[in-house]
């Protein structure tokens, strides 16, 4: 059986950027977690350790969002990877960060990546 765990909206302050700049002045992102796992078990006995815990998934985003990469693709892969090995019993995975205000040269709200299995 598939069922699916989102962790939305995890609101992190880092550094990432090529710019010196967002080396120095940071800026608002935003990471969204989706996996699709079996979590039957966890419906039958009530039990937190029969699924994946949201405080697992929301301290491995905010340990990575806080190194700082230049490319939030970097920072993206690395949390992918993280949950993909530490967390068990998972059928698919998406990690979607969102830079908030990019300075890009333009009114933009966000950019955005997903990184998706």
């Amino acid at each position: 059986m598939k069922h699916r765990i989102e962790v939305n909206g995890i609101k992190c302050y880092a550094y990432h950027g090529c710019l010196e700049e967002e080396a120095r002045i940071g800026g608002h992102y935003i990471v969204n977690v989706s996996l699709l796992t079996d979590f039957s078990e966890a419906i039958e006995t009530d039990d937190l350790t029969k699924t994946i815990c949201y405080v697992d998934i929301n301290t491995i985003v905010k340990e990575e969002m806080a190194i700082r990469s230049k490319l939030i693709e970097h920072a993206g892969g690395r949390i992918f990877s993280r949950i993909r090995s530490e967390l068990k019993n998972i059928h698919s995975l998406s990690v979607k960060i969102i830079k908030i205000c990019p300075p890009i040269n333009g009114d933009v709200d966000n950019c955005t990546i997903v990184i998706e299995d």
